[in-house]
C-alpha cells in the first residue's frame, strides 16, 4: 500500500528529497535516500532523483515499506483510512467513489486497488464471493472520478448501467493544435497488445500484433472550451469505453494530447487528461429489476472531481484563465 502525497503550492521548485524530509518527519533521512536510490519513490508516475525540481500538482507515490522490511512513517498518517481521505468524492454501503491522482496506477502492487481494498476491509462482511475494485477503467497517466465497489449489489448496478450505456463519462483534456467546433470522432479501433497501444483500423490493420478481438466501435464527442493557439481545451464525452479511446481517436484525427509522446504528440510536459465527471440515470434500468428504486444500490446522478492543481496551473499558463 502506497503513501501518496499531493505536492502543493508552497512545495513549487523544492527538491524532491528536502520535501520528503518534512512530509516524512518520523522516517530515517537514510532510509529516504535509499529508497530514492533504488527509483522506488515516484514523481507522477516516474522515478525520480532526490535533487528533481517538485512542481505543485504532482502526486508523489513512497512505498510504505522497503525490501529490506524497514517501514515509512509519515506524522499524522495511521493508515488507510487517513491516506484514501483525501481522494474520496463520494461513499455508501454500495460505492467508493475516489478522485485518482494522475501517475498512480489502478491496479497492481502499490495502487489505488491496494489502498482502496485495505480502506474498505474492515467496513464490509466477510465474503468468498465478492472482492471490492474497481468498476471501470483509468489510465496510468489519467486523473479524476473512478468507481470502486463497496459491495456485490453495487458492483452488479454498476456493471448493468454500463452495459446498457447509461454512464455519461466526461473528460477534460488539453490537445495539439486548434478545435474551433464541437463535433463527433467515429472509428474503428484495433488493439495492438504487443504495444499496448490501440490504432485506427486504417493504421494497423496489417499489423500481425493486433488483437485476437477485432475492431471495436469507438464514438467520443468533442467540444471545445479554450483555443489559443498551438493548444485546444477539449470537454469530451465517451459514448463507448475503449482502451486508450481518447487518447487514440484525439492523436488519428490530427490532434494528440499534449505531451502524450506514445500517441505522437511533440510538446513537452506531462499529458493532462481529466475524468472530470460521470452521470448516471436516476431510475432503476429495466436491466436491474432486482434492485427496486428504493430501496436498491444508490449512485449521485453526477459525480464530479475537482481539477488537479497542475492542470488548473497549465490552463491558466496557457490561457490566461482558470477553468472550473
Amino acid at each position: 500500500m502506497p503513501l501518496v502525497l499531493n505536492a502543493a503550492t508552497g512545495d513549487d521548485g523544492r527538491r524532491l528529497d528536502r520535501i520528503l524530509r518534512k512530509a516524512l518527519p518520523d522516517s530515517p533521512l537514510s532510509l529516504i535516500h535509499r529508497l530514492l536510490r533504488k527509483g522506488r519513490i515516484l514523481v507522477d508516475g516516474k522515478s525520480a532523483p532526490a535533487d528533481l525540481r517538485v512542481h505543485a500538482g504532482q502526486v508523489i507515490t513512497v512505498p510504505l515499506e522497503d525490501a529490506g522490511g524497514k517501514e515509512i512513517n509519515q506524522k499524522g498518517q495511521s493508515g488507510p483510512v487517513d491516506l484514501l481521505a483525501p481522494l474520496i468524492l463520494f461513499e455508501n454501503a454500495d460505492f467508493l467513489i475516489l478522485n485518482k491522482p494522475a501517475g498512480l496506477a489502478v491496479h497492481g502492487p502499490d495502487s489505488l486497488d491496494t489502498l482502496a481494498q485495505a480502506y474498505l476491509a474492515p467496513k464490509i462482511p466477510p465474503s468468498l464471493s465478492f472482492r471490492p475494485g474497481p468498476l471501470h477503467r483509468l489510465d496510468k497517466p489519467t486523473s479524476g472520478v473512478i468507481v470502486f465497489s463497496a459491495s456485490l449489489a453495487g458492483a452488479r448496478r454498476f456493471s448493468a448501467l454500463l452495459q446498457s450505456r447509461r454512464v455519461c463519462k466526461g473528460y477534460l483534456a488539453l490537445v495539439e493544435g486548434v478545435i474551433e467546433k464541437e463535433g463527433v470522432w467515429e472509428d474503428e479501433l484495433i488493439r495492438d497488445q504487443g504495444r499496448q497501444k490501440t490504432f485506427t483500423r486504417q493504421v494497423s490493420d496489417t499489423d500481425k500484433d493486433l488483437s485476437p478481438e477485432g475492431t471495436k466501435n469507438a464514438r467520443t464527442r468533442f467540444k471545445p472550451l479554450m483555443v489559443k493557439p498551438p493548444y485546444t481545451l477539449l470537454q469530451l464525452e465517451l459514448d463507448t469505453g475503449r482502451t486508450h479511446q481518447i487518447r487514440a481517436q484525439a492523436a488519428a484525427h490530427g490532434h494528440p494530447l499534449a505531451g502524450d509522446r506514445k500517441y505522437g504528440s511533440r510538446r513537452s510536459g506531462d499529458l493532462l487528461l481529466h475524468a472530470w465527471f460521470l452521470e448516471v440515470p436516476a431510475e432503476t434500468p429495466p436491466e436491474n429489476r432486482g434492485f427496486p428504486p428504493a430501496a436498491g444500490p444508490r449512485l449521485p446522478r453526477r459525480m464530479e472531481a475537482p481539477l488537479p492543481e497542475k492542470f488548473r496551473m497549465r490552463v491558466k499558463d496557457i490561457f490566461g484563465e482558470h477553468v472550473y
